[in-house]
């Protein structure tokens, strides 16, 4: 049994929050940093496990844990191992902004995490403080390097791309893949609600690094069925490759196939839509499994087509760190 939508795409992908705090500043998300507001606590141990397995036993096979900053959870670790058990998963991943993976990281792949995406929006350091209100760019780039030298196969580096902020930086991170075999991912700043003003001064295309990598014999790959919604491209000169995000683009949403699952077990069909479908109250127990299920299955057949990016309209979207990014 798989989850399908109204227009037949099928999900076999879920971005799963196990916190909506965040201990960095990025401009482009929490300039001020995360403030609490009175909301219950994040979803359990308990109810994490419910919700992968009652995901992953109607299709889907990859799980990214997200956050905020998922690692700041002092359970993290035990998270990691519970939900890697999950029968019928193929792909545990994670996405983070890197501060602590220089000291973990081989302790998260004993404990069956597989992949890994990590925010470097700059590869200068005093960039990276600004964006990120943090002088870590060197940490964050040994835990990288860490990774790798752990066994991670799948390592992405996640970047926003932002006009007269890293916009100058693309040939640094083109040539960063010369020697390392990781994915770059170059994000189009997307506007949320608490964001407006900063997304009309800072967005530009993704088109741009497009024809650049045309121009320098970058050939794009054949995306897999799990994959996020990165078009890659790859080099015979170079160990890494380059994907492009562009939810601005035609037809992006067309080949969706994940779904978003919030700290506070709330199903988001869409980053961008108006509404989360609360379903904490069906991860209390273990005997609520089918209840579960049938409540995600129906949920599912109510996606939308599309977002509304293209109309200034954000959702419910206040930040990227609120769902899960």
């Amino acid at each position: 049994m798989h989850l399908t939508d109204g227009f037949d795409r099928t999900f076999q992908y879920l971005r799963l929050s196990v916190t909506d705090a965040c201990n960095f500043r990025c401009s482009y998300c929490l300039p001020e940093g995360f403030k609490k507001c009175g909301s219950p606590p994040p979803l359990s141990r308990d109810e994490l496990r419910r919700a992968a397995r009652a995901f992953v036993s109607l299709g889907l096979r990859k799980i990214r844990l997200t956050g905020g900053e998922p690692t700041i959870r002092p359970d993290f670790d035990d998270i990691v191992a519970d939900i890697s058990t999950v029968g019928g998963l193929k792909k545990l991943a994670l996405t983070t902004n890197g501060y602590r993976l220089h000291e973990r990281v081989e302790r998260w792949h004993g404990l069956g995490l597989n992949a890994i995406n990590v925010s470097l929006d700059s590869l200068n350091r005093e960039a990276f403080r600004r964006i990120t209100g943090h002088d870590r760019c060197h940490e964050v780039l040994h835990g990288i390097h860490r990774a790798l030298e752990a066994g991670f196969s799948d390592v992405k580096i996640n970047v926003v791309y932002m006009k007269d902020i890293n916009d100058h930086e693309v040939a640094d991170f083109i040539t960063l893949t010369k020697t390392l075999p990781v994915s770059i991912r170059f994000i189009e700043l997307m506007e949320t609600g608490d964001h407006a003003a900063f997304f009309r001064n800072h967005h530009i295309s993704t088109d741009v690094i497009a024809d650049r990598l045309k121009i320098l014999g970058w050939a794009p790959t054949i995306k897999a069925a799990d994959s996020g919604p990165a078009n890659e491209f790859m080099h015979t000169n170079h160990a890494g490759r380059i994907g492009l995000i562009a939810p601005y683009s035609k037809d992006f949403c067309k080949s969706c196939n994940r779904l978003r699952f919030s700290s506070q077990g709330n199903l988001h069909l869409c980053l961008f839509g108006n509404f989360g479908i609360p379903l904490r109250d069906y991860l209390q127990s273990d005997e609520q499994f089918e209840e579960l299920r049938e409540r995600l299955i129906s949920a599912v057949r109510s996606k939308d087509a599309n977002h509304q990016l293209a109309f200034g309209n954000a959702g419910m979207t206040r930040n990227l760190s609120a769902i899960g990014g």
